[in-house]
């Protein structure tokens, strides 16, 4: 097995759960509050690590508290870091959950992450390029994400782009991409199509993969799982149950990260999404996002 590399953001995820969101001007008693690790980026090594497989973990990070819990977090994960220390302050987010859902909506300031450049990407090469699988999202400035991709994809690993949050891509990332994982609402954004149900989510994969998508769309759907959709193949592969709902927050994550690491053991896509399928059932049942992936033996054991 090679390993994953995975560009992103590491922030500190502080969370608030409360009945709702306050109005501007108006002040809401929560009903708890949590500090913890946090990032698209960061979370996803942290799941793909923790359900086996060999992770380096490029990103920006602040010489700083919230940059201590980083690589803390990453060290008990077993994830390698190849980050770049920088003066600014390590990047934040805040969380609130919905007490009656678990539902969760999410601001993000990136801080250090956000300076991240095609330069320091190039720095990391080594790592990038000798990958067997490569992960980036869209928290980080695009031309980072991009050059990353096109290191990638001259070392000849599987890309995977996690297009969150929803932004408006460059001409030819998408070619640059075996694989695109967006959530229904990314979906959309990207291919123009809404996103309702199955046939609808089928309509956008075949958007997205007329727009360069080298592999495979793969969207994913919350309770009703994921759509996984190369064109000649078309799976519904159903949500993986492991108990109540406590927290979504970090589902993606926790579904991106395994996803990579199936692939990197050289799983067939279609059951690496549902070995993905099981990480993220597992982790909504906990809270917080990097806390709650799971290891590879609750995975094996929930399969």
């Amino acid at each position: 097995m090679g390993h994953v590399a995975i560009l992103g953001v590491f922030v500190a995820d502080t969370t608030f759960n409360a009945d709702r969101l306050p109005r501007i001007g108006e002040t809401v008693l929560g009903h708890s509050f949590t500090l913890g690790p946090g990032g698209k980026g960061s979370n996803q090594a942290v799941a793909a690590g923790r359900a086996g497989a060999d992770v380096h973990f490029i990103a920006r990070i602040g010489r700083d508290p919230f940059g201590d819990m980083a690589r803390g977090v990453w060290a008990d994960a077993g994830v390698t870091s190849a980050v770049i220390e920088s003066e600014e302050a390590t990047g934040a987010a805040m969380i609130f959950i919905e007490a009656a859902t678990g539902d969760n909506a999410i601001i993000v300031a990136p801080g250090a992450a956000g300076g991240i450049t095609p330069a320091d990407v190039e720095a990391r090469s080594d790592v990038i390029g000798g990958a067997s699988v490569f992960v980036t999202q869209l928290e980080q400035p695009m031309d980072a994400a991009m050059r990353g991709l096109q290191i990638a994809r001259a070392g000849g690993a599987a890309t995977i782009l996690n297009p969150a949050p929803a932004a408006t891509l460059p001409d030819g990332m998408l070619a640059l991409c075996d694989y695109v994982t967006p959530n229904e609402t990314e979906a959309e954004a990207l291919s123009g199509v809404a996103v309702r149900d199955l046939p609808s989510a089928r309509a956008a994969a075949d958007t997205l993969l007329a727009m360069g998508v080298a592999r495979a769309v793969i969207v994913t759907l919350g309770a009703q799982g994921v759509l996984y959709h190369d064109g000649d193949r078309s799976v519904s592969i159903p949500a993986v149950s492991a108990g109540p709902v406590v927290e979504t927050t970090g589902a993606g994550d926790a579904f991106n990260g395994a996803f990579a690491c199936a692939l990197a053991e050289g799983m067939d896509p279609v059951a690496a999404a549902r070995f993905g399928c099981a990480c993220a059932g597992i982790s909504v049942t906990r809270p917080g996002a990097a806390a709650s992936m799971p290891s590879r033996a609750e995975i094996d054991a929930l399969l």
